[in-house]
């Protein structure tokens, strides 16, 4: 029997958008007749397999699109894909670490590293491994099998799923013929490499920075591609017959080429003979080093942290910490004085709060450092010391106060040979000139004595004393003072949308009563709470104020949940308790509640980012970046995460606290010239253009045509000879450094940033670590998009085959035997030590009854 041909009809819709729907379809035309029809119409004519296979995976798209609409992917661009990427960065970072650290002897291979950086995934990671997928082309095509046949179960009709002839052949065109092709791409080291130089195509080649790839290549491979490319174009130069003018242009090229080859065959043979040579060390041995005069020092962002972590090895931290406390106490008594003065022209009511205030800072600088109670105390005259003390006494301070000690703390760190003197032989000076890029081409001109500059600058603002978290209130300690919040709405200024909270204010004092109203964003409650816990260390462990929402944080509910959290943030701030504990507290506190507008201590930036390392019991290194982000946050803000990253990319928290603080303030100017006050806007704008139907369709289309180029299936591309890639990474590498702009080599050094830029430039070297991201950016993908699926676990179960994962939950459970029976005996001695005291306790019970009894 025949059936008869019967029309088929395919209804073309997947997403709802016309544009995305055309280049999909044609995916899936494409897919079918490449990888089924070349093969079943050997073997049959009938029609209706191949419509249930495209019907199947047009059943798996719609799921799969509607899907995607339902979800929320600004958490997933701006925190969770950026945290992948850090963590990815500090594995590979650790990795590196430890090949240095082996014997010097060993020179380690580039299996070495991958190695190791598995091993140190499986410390970081604790319950995944994904080494075999990475390293294991049979394990990583029955990983993607199993995958894409839970994708399967969870996007087509039971009915479909059931059919497994059919389910089958679905599986392998995801697996192998689409999944696999594309991920062996984005794995490709070269096909990286030449994705960054189309990125930033529009930068022109720079002779610098270029030079410096070479000089700092460790590969022979790159600087043999680069010195054979050198000599074929010297040998066509050669061949030119050239007269006049051109003479000279080829003679200067062929004398740079020149140059080049010899550096290159300089560079093989230091890397073949082993005796690669430290130009830091060769420079602070041999060198002539120009010297950075001490004022330039002190008001150069990465000069100063070097020379405070030799003073700080040295003993003489105090002697420069004072010197930058009194800067910062002088600009901003200058400020506070000019306002003053101004509000005295202006016939304002005035009062001695300011002078106030401006004692208080110049007695708290006397107490910390020139008292006799201050550890570590300045060693400066005493007779210098006793007169600052009679004028603190006697008269009101100025912004001069200090000036007469700060000149002999300078001069004291200038000509004490052993401060500055011996800071210029040291290797810390020789790393400041490598990070000013002074080692070759300084940039400093002065006299040896420091003389070159005059004595009156001021380092950045990041220094300066604040005097605004001192607070204008009266000093009547016996008012009583409550509030809470009364009301909550939403307000639009020149285009920008906020929350307002109206906070109700009862102060009561024995002779009088005050009542009032005053008006609070959420942005005024952050500043005011990062103030106090920096004044008042003990209470960042008491006082938690209720998490920032990036997103969506005007919908009605939330803000009413955020009201409740305020007030009783509130309540427990007024706690008489807390303000006994801290008696200085109640002024800060009473300044936030006055009916005035709020003034802000702290620059925007600094109030929506929190400090960049946060503090925690398990160490920061062995953990994911993300770790470090406070759980009580309902939506940490994008910006605080990418903070993260740039310290991973730079390895910022080796550098003292002082300086990250500065690097955030800097960051802070970079950031808000670039975007402005609305960069969460701009974050969620993005976000919404990246996942637009015109975005989604580019990216099929580009999908399409990268597979099937005019429709036709793409054959394999060849892999590209050796020099043709060794030298597209060293014009990678050059293109990256070229782009870095001038803004963070001031900020955190030349070469810290050459540094942190080629880490990650070396990281995407690796074809096996490039698939681990890639995996990584995969998993991440599809635990956001089923939330309600334990994808976390199904991943854990899928890796767990890995011989690292099995080798280290060996060594934890021979680790934890021992503990665990030091714990069990230690319990039983407890056990011991607690039956024998009950023995001691009963016997003086009855000695005491006895004696009761014997008495009465």
């Amino acid at each position: 029997m025949k059936c008869e041909a019967r029309p088929i009809k395919i209804d073309r819709r997947l997403t709802g958008a016309n544009i995305i729907d055309e280049p999909l379809q044609q995916v899936i035309q494409f897919s079918l007749r490449d990888y089924v029809q070349y093969w079943y119409y050997t073997l049959s004519d009938d029609e209706s397999f191949l419509l249930e296979i495209r019907q199947a995976l047009q059943n798996a798209l719609i799921q799969f699109s509607t899907r995607s609409k339902e979800m929320d992917w600004q958490p997933y661009f701006t925190t969770r894909l950026v945290d992948d990427f850090a963590t990815h960065l500090r594995v590979f970072r650790k990795a590196q670490q430890r090949i240095t650290e082996k014997d010097d002897q060993m020179k380690g291979t580039a299996e070495d590293l991958v190695d190791t950086f598995f091993k140190v995934e499986v410390e970081m990671e604790k319950e995944v491994c994904r080494d075999l997928v990475c390293t294991s082309p049979k394990d990583e095509e029955g990983f993607l099998r199993d995958l894409c046949e839970v994708l399967l179960y969870l996007l087509l009709p039971p009915g479909d799923f059931q059919n497994k002839i059919m389910r089958y052949f679905v599986r392998e065109i995801l697996a192998r013929g689409i999944l696999l092709p594309l991920i062996n791409q984005l794995s490709d080291p070269d096909y990286i490499n030449q994705y960054v130089i189309w990125m930033i195509r529009d930068s022109n080649c720079n002779y610098e920075a270029f030079m410096n790839v070479i000089k700092l290549s460790d590969n022979v491979g790159e600087l043999e591609a680069v010195r054979d490319k050198a000599g074929e174009e010297l040998q066509y130069l050669r061949s030119l017959d050239t007269a006049g003018d051109d003479i000279n242009t080829i003679k200067n090229q062929i004398n740079s080429l020149l140059y080049v080859v010899k550096v290159c065959d300089s560079r093989i043979q230091r890397l073949q003979s082993g005796k690669e040579i430290d130009t830091v060390k060769l420079a602070a041995n041999f060198g002539k080093l120009c010297t950075v005069p001490l004022d330039n020092i002190l008001v150069d962002n990465v000069a100063l942290q070097f020379f405070m972590d030799y003073m700080q090895q040295t003993g003489g931290q105090a002697h420069l910490f004072f010197w930058m406390t009194v800067e910062g106490y002088r600009v901003t008594a200058q400020q506070q004085l000019e306002v003053l003065l101004s509000r005295q022209r202006d016939g304002k009511h005035q009062t001695n709060q300011t002078k106030g205030l401006l004692r208080a800072a110049a007695v708290g600088i006397y107490e910390q450092y020139l008292s006799e109670k201050a550890s570590p105390r300045v060693n400066i005259d005493d007779s210098l010391v006793a007169k600052l003390a009679e004028t603190l006494n006697h008269e009101e301070p100025t912004p001069e106060i200090f000036d007469d000690i700060q000149r002999k703390v300078y001069d004291l760190m200038l000509r004490d040979e052993r401060f500055y003197p011996s800071f210029k032989q040291n290797a810390l000076y020789v790393r400041m000139l490598a990070e000013l890029d002074m080692l070759k081409d300084p940039s400093f001109r002065g006299s040896d004595d420091g003389e070159g500059e005059s004595f009156n600058g001021s380092p950045t603002s990041s220094i300066n004393l604040s005097l605004d978290d001192l607070s204008n209130v009266s000093s009547d300690e016996s008012a009583q003072l409550h509030a809470y919040i009364s009301d909550t709405g939403v307000c639009n200024d020149h285009g920008k949308t906020y929350a307002l909270y109206a906070i109700t204010v009862h102060r009561r004092n024995p002779t009088s009563e005050e009542r009032w109203k005053t008006y609070r964003r959420y942005s005024d409650f952050h500043d005011f709470h990062m103030r106090i816990t920096e004044q008042f260390e003990n209470l960042a462990s008491i006082l938690k104020l209720p998490g920032k929402k990036t997103f969506n944080n005007m919908d009605r509910e939330f803000l009413e949940k955020r009201k409740k959290d305020l007030n009783a943030y509130l309540q427990l701030l007024l706690n008489p308790e807390m303000m006994k504990a801290s008696p200085a507290l109640a002024h800060c506190v009473y300044d936030f509640l006055e009916n005035k507008a709020y003034s802000k201590g702290k620059g925007d930036f600094a109030r929506k980012v929190p400090p960049l390392m946060q503090k925690t019991d398990s160490d920061p290194e062995h953990c994911r970046v993300a770790a470090q982000l406070d759980d009580n946050v309902d939506d940490n803000i994008p910006l605080r995460v990418m903070l993260l990253l740039m310290d991973e990319v730079f390895d910022l928290k080796e550098r003292n606290q002082w300086l990250r603080r500065n690097i955030k303030n800097l960051l802070q100017q970079l950031i808000r010239a670039t975007y402005g006050d609305t960069i969460n806007r701009k974050i969620v704008d993005h976000v919404d253009s990246m996942t637009s139907p015109e975005q989604v369709a580019d990216a099929v289309k580009r999908f399409r045509d990268a597979f099937w180029p005019n429709g036709i299936l793409a054959e394999t591309v060849p892999r590209r000879n050796k020099d043709i890639r060794m030298r597209t990474r060293v014009a990678g590498k050059t293109k990256l450094l070229e782009i870095m702009p001038d803004e963070l080599k001031h900020i955190i050094g030349a070469e810290t940033t050459r540094k942190g830029i080629l880490r990650v430039f070396e990281m995407f070297q690796h074809t096996q670590l490039n698939k681990r991201m890639v995996y990584v950016f995969l998993e991440g993908f599809l635990e956001t998009l089923f939330p309600q699926y334990k994808f976390h676990e199904l991943f854990s179960k899928l890796h767990s085959r890995s011989e690292q994962m099995q080798r280290y939950k060996q060594r934890l459970q021979s680790t934890q035997a021992p503990s665990l029976q030091k714990r069990t005996n230690m319990n039983q001695n407890v056990m011991v030590i607690f039956i024998e005291r009950q023995r001691i306790l009963n016997f003086y019970l009855e000695f005491a009854l006895c004696s009761v009894q014997q008495k009465s």
